[in-house]
């Protein structure tokens, strides 16, 4: 678990994403934005909280914001998660975990008794200058788009 808390600086990352693009937080300098962890593209889960923020993404770019998928998966499933539900929005590979551990968002889970470690759902709103304003962990997908677009509107 992580010791990041609302109002510290948000960890720096550099990563691929979908469509050929690098997104990094220095890319983001002086404009906020969401940061959202996902276990697995194109799983059932996934693919319904995508979808939620590829149907708010109207509402968040009238607010300033741009998003952003994270997941551990390699680019090539990631490219196709995007195409197939046709996912503006950059999907990022944490293939390194990196910015997963930054974000304290690789955790240990346990699943019929057995211990693995995997990606913690857990979406970050990160303010113009570069701070956490707002943690979400462990969410629920259901209103979850919406509660960001709230928070998002609060900045």
């Amino acid at each position: 678990m992580s010791d990041l808390v609302e109002g510290a600086p948000a960890p720096a990352f550099e990563m691929p994403a979908s469509g050929g693009r690098t997104v990094s937080l220095a890319g983001y300098a002086g404009k906020p934005f969401v940061l959202y962890f996902y276990p697995k593209a194109d799983t059932p889960g996934c693919t319904t909280e995508a979808c939620a923020f590829q149907e708010a993404l109207p509402a968040l770019a009238a607010t300033g914001l741009d998003v952003i998928g994270v997941s551990p998966d390699p680019m090539k499933p990631i490219e196709k998660f995007a195409a197939k539900y046709n996912l503006t929005f950059p999907l990022a590979s944490d293939a390194e975990k990196t910015t997963a551990a930054a974000y304290g968002t690789w955790v240990e889970k346990s699943m019929y008794g057995r211990k693995y470690m995997g990606m913690e759902r857990s979406t970050f709103l990160i303010d113009a200058q570069g701070r956490i304003a707002k943690i979400w962990r462990q969410i629920k997908i259901p209103g979850h788009a919406a509660a960001v677009l709230a928070a998002a509107k609060a900045l």
